[in-house]
């Protein structure tokens, strides 16, 4: 009897055991990838565009970095946005340069050898003088001139974005990522050629990066909702060049 008890015993502990694993092994199976997240993974894929486009245009300020092939050319740009206006820098093949908006009035910093390309005397030659008293100056941009229509939308939030943010294409979703450590699902419009988006699984859905269609530049969005700090120039260190800087029409 002593015997037939300690078999039952063992058998009962062994079932037991088994039963444990099985439902442990069932839970890893059907882990949610998605706990512990706000929960857009589970949304359809263009429901999850909207949901990060809604995001972008309702928040305040955000940090773009990264590559843009824009009409042929590619501008590298690290800029800080906010709906008054922006800071940061811009870099062609060419040159180099900061970009300053508060409010209304658009500053842009280079050197003379930019300058030199911008401005041309009567014979069409580049104008050194003109060019060297603008260098390393904070030059207030005529609204009217062909500098401010060039590189304005840069400083503008809502039309880089818009003009950013556009997939092309059948979107699908399910890839799950991280940028910069904050955990993301990634959404492709045709099979990625249309472009990608990394959509934040935590907190607000941002969009956090952003492959665009065609080879067009990689970008990466930060700093949603952080204070960007906006003033003018010194006015020691600012040039008012009138109502025309370029002298090319």
């Amino acid at each position: 009897m002593a015997g037939g008890a300690r078999r039952t015993g063992r058998t009962a502990l062994a079932g037991a055991a088994c039963v444990a694993l099985a439902a442990t092994l069932a839970g890893c199976a059907g882990e949610d990838p998605d706990a512990g997240t706000n929960g857009v993974g589970k949304l359809p894929p263009a429901k999850i565009e909207s949901k990060a486009l809604a995001a972008a245009q309702q928040a305040d300020t955000v940090r773009l970095s990264g590559s843009v092939v824009s009409h042929g050319r590619t501008y590298k740009l690290n800029m800080s946005l906010a709906k008054n206006g922006a800071k940061g820098e811009l870099t062609t093949n060419a040159a180099a340069f900061q970009l300053l908006r508060v409010g209304k009035a658009l500053y842009l910093k280079a050197d003379a050898a930019f300058w030199a390309g911008e401005k041309s005397g009567s014979s069409g030659a580049p104008d050194q003088a003109a060019a060297r008293k603008l260098g390393g100056k904070y030059v207030k941009v005529p609204a009217a001139d062909p500098v401010h229509k060039r590189f304005s939308g840069f400083t503008d939030k809502d039309t880089l974005l818009a003009g950013l943010l556009g997939l092309h294409g059948k979107l699908t979703a399910g890839d799950r990522g991280d940028v910069d450590g904050v955990r993301t699902i990634r959404l492709s419009a045709a099979a990625g050629s249309g472009g990608t988006l990394d959509v934040s699984l935590e907190g607000t859905p941002y969009p956090l990066r952003l492959r665009r269609a065609g080879d067009a530049g990689v970008v990466r969005l930060a700093d949603w909702g952080k204070s960007v700090d906006l003033k003018a120039p010194p006015k020691d260190q600012v040039v008012d060049y009138g109502t025309q800087i370029s002298g090319k029409g």
